[in-house]
């Protein structure tokens, strides 16, 4: 006799309630603990937490259910069409009389649930749009102050620690020790990254660990941590493991660095590439001051060279005697913000925009001496009077003729116009006409 027959009374009559329980005892008493691989279909997520679907293959189907307090514990979401390995007890829905399995552990076939979990939330998180490049923020030119949100017993705080103090960096850092690994590490982590981006003095996160398996780095793959970074009004470089090693926290965070001694010479290198841009300007308004200079000298040389500005040689020269004046004093003050720069880093924002600022008014102010010292040449040439048609006079060997007295007959004279010039003798002279 079967242990089923042992529990049924032979012809006594029961009522429903009473052979379904008889059933239920049965079914629990011989399949306490069995292992069922099916697809999961007809998934249900209602509000109470619990999990409902049934598991189908070609030739049958069972129904399943996982409780709310063992559904908590998954670390993949459950989807239609996946093929998955089942652990749990068969009993009965009483209500119904249909038999059902009651999971209290599923695994995903053919990948690991943290794999699979993994994937899951970064196609979540994409959608959403907390991987586009345009949300991510830039990090700080100069930081004066970092926060840390790492293990204080880690080898991740004292590689970041011994790297700035050797690239000899003037910052701040303040330390938030979290768990990193093991249950609650996720809220811990949440907490910090909260706390410290809240905090006014921080320019900018590092949120890290050294490597691991996925079992162990697995912190960083909470949707809470994601979200945590995301919201964060300080940029965040996320320090997670080696180079091989990508998380959740990578993809969402301002900028991934390899390991987090590589993250802490990204927060050293902004400054020194700041630095670097700054010098690269000042040489190239240096050279553009000359470039200009030099330009505006070769203009006047130009025009110096024509006979008719003679008389105006000694002026060109102080004129550029004057525009090297103004050189030098540009290269003077330009070596002179460079001092001032290096004296005051820590507002290099502020000095860059003073900088410009003063290479334009440099370049503004000697462009309007220019334009006056021209005008000043131009007004008193004699060129200004031939272009509205009169002619200059000269006796052969050059001196010019300024009146009527000092021509006599047969002087041989030259008559020079806007363009070109005559030789002529004098038949007659008549003193007695004025142009009136």
């Amino acid at each position: 006799m079967t242990k089923s027959e042992g529990l049924v009374v032979p012809d006594r009559v029961y009522t429903v309630s009473e052979l379904t329980q008889v059933i239920r005892l049965d079914l629990e008493s011989n399949f306490a603990r069995v292992w069922v691989e099916g697809e999961v279909s007809n998934y249900r997520d209602p509000g109470s937490g619990h999990r409902y679907f049934t598991l189908k293959d070609k030739d049958a189907s069972l129904r399943a259910v996982m409780w709310r307090s063992d559904a908590a514990r998954l670390k993949f979401e459950l989807k239609d069409g996946q093929q998955v390995v089942c652990r749990g007890k068969i009993s009965v829905y009483i209500i119904k009389g249909e038999y059902q399995l009651i999971a209290d552990a599923i695994e995903p076939k053919g990948k690991g649930a943290l794999q699979l979990a993994f994937e899951q939330l970064k196609e979540k998180l994409r959608a959403e749009g907390l991987f586009e490049p345009a949300r991510k923020k830039k990090l700080p030119l100069r930081p004066k102050a970092v926060g840390v949100v790492t293990s204080s017993k880690g080898a991740a705080l004292h590689d970041i620690l011994h790297t700035l103090e050797r690239r000899g960096a003037r910052v701040r850092v303040l330390i938030f020790p979290a768990q990193v690994q093991g249950e609650g590490a996720a809220d811990q982590i949440v907490e910090g990254i909260d706390y410290l981006s809240g905090r006014a003095e921080i320019d900018v996160l590092i949120v890290g660990r050294g490597g691991g398996s996925i079992e162990d780095l697995w912190a960083f793959n909470e949707e809470k941590v994601a979200r945590a970074i995301f919201r964060s009004p300080k940029p965040v470089i996320s320090a997670v493991g080696h180079e091989v090693d990508f998380t959740i926290a990578d993809f969402v965070a301002d900028i991934r660095a390899s390991t987090p001694t590589a993250a802490a010479e990204m927060v050293v290198e902004t400054g020194e590439a700041f630095d670097l841009k700054i010098e690269n300007l000042a040489r190239r308004a240096q050279q553009s001051v000359r470039l200009e200079v030099e330009g505006l000298r070769h203009g006047v040389t130009v025009l110096a060279q024509n006979r008719i500005f003679e008389n105006f040689r000694t002026r060109v020269l102080q004129l550029g005697q004057g525009v090297d004046e103004l050189e030098e004093r540009a290269r003077e003050a330009i070596r002179g913000e460079k001092d001032k720069l290096a004296a005051a880093k820590s507002r290099t924002a502020v000095a860059r925009e003073k900088l410009i600022a003063r290479f334009r008014k440099a370049i503004d102010d000697r462009r309007a001496t220019w334009d006056r010292l021209v005008a000043e040449l131009n007004g008193r040439s004699p060129l200004q009077i031939l272009q509205k048609g009169y002619a200059l006079v000269r006796r052969a060997d050059g001196r010019p003729v300024t009146t009527i007295e000092a021509v006599k007959t047969d002087d041989e004279l030259r008559v020079a116009f806007h363009r070109g010039e005559f030789l002529c003798r004098v038949e007659s002279v008549d003193i007695t006409k004025v142009i009136e």
